[in-house]
């Protein structure tokens, strides 16, 4: 486990907040957080409203401004921000400032507030997923304001029930268990024919001008019936 890692599974242990709870963080726009990053994931919907912001394509942004790669752990599908720079900095800062401010992705908007999904420990419970919040020592800014979780989604128009995020990581959890399984059944070559529409389904397939949600659901549910298909094909 990498220092990060375990510097979010400390936060989420000892840290957790709850929409009330108050934490002490101002941001001083010093840009610390912008650099050194390697990290900054980026969603379908922080593509989408991004790309908007900026009027391009999302083809356009993707090629612009992102890199995609196979988590080695995860074995998902993921679009980072690419760092520029020996100091690693966030493409979309310019002059010190981000410069989608107010499209910038989820985790930079909650920054030093992250959040995880607890799924039910039984595959049969009916109990829906519940997102859990935590506070991250930032190392930077300063202590001058005290607001709470509610206030501080609130400033940035992220609802504290997300039902994008809970759909976005059960999509995750059913995706990679499918994935592993057609892993483990095809070739590289044929995996090589399973990922090349993946990136393309899941982060391009948008019309800009219509609602994200319904066209998110639509094409996360032709990416896992497209692997059940594959899986009962090859264990007939």
């Amino acid at each position: 486990m990498n220092t990060r890692m375990e510097e979010i599974m400390n936060a989420i242990k000892h840290n957790k907040l709850t929409a009330d709870d108050p934490f002490r963080f101002h941001c001083t726009q010093c840009g610390k957080c912008c650099i050194n990053r390697e990290d900054i994931l980026l969603t379908p919907l922080d593509l989408f409203r991004i790309a908007n912001r900026l009027k391009l394509s999302l083809k356009e942004f993707i090629g612009q401004y992102c890199e995609l790669y196979i988590g080695s752990d995860s074995h998902f599908p993921l679009i980072r921000l690419k760092p520029k720079g020996s100091v690693k900095r966030c493409p979309l800062l310019k002059n010190h400032r981000c410069s989608v401010h107010k499209a910038k992705p989820a985790m930079c908007a909650m920054f030093p507030i992250g959040r995880v999904i607890a799924f039910p420990e039984y595959e049969t419970s009916s109990k829906a997923p519940v997102i859990e919040y935590f506070y991250m020592n930032p190392g930077c800014g300063d202590n001058t304001r005290t607001q709470t979780l509610r206030e501080w989604f609130d400033s940035f128009g992220i609802p504290l029930n997300d039902n994008f995020f809970i759909e976005w990581a059960t999509f995750q959890k059913n995706f990679v268990m499918l994935i592993r399984e057609a892993e483990r059944l095809l070739d590289e070559a044929a995996m090589r024919q399973v990922w090349n529409p993946v990136f393309g389904i899941l982060y391009l397939c948008y019309d800009l001008e219509k609602d994200f949600l319904p066209q998110f659901r639509e094409n996360a549910e032709k990416l896992l019936r497209g692997l059940q298909m594959i899986l009962s094909h090859n264990t007939k």
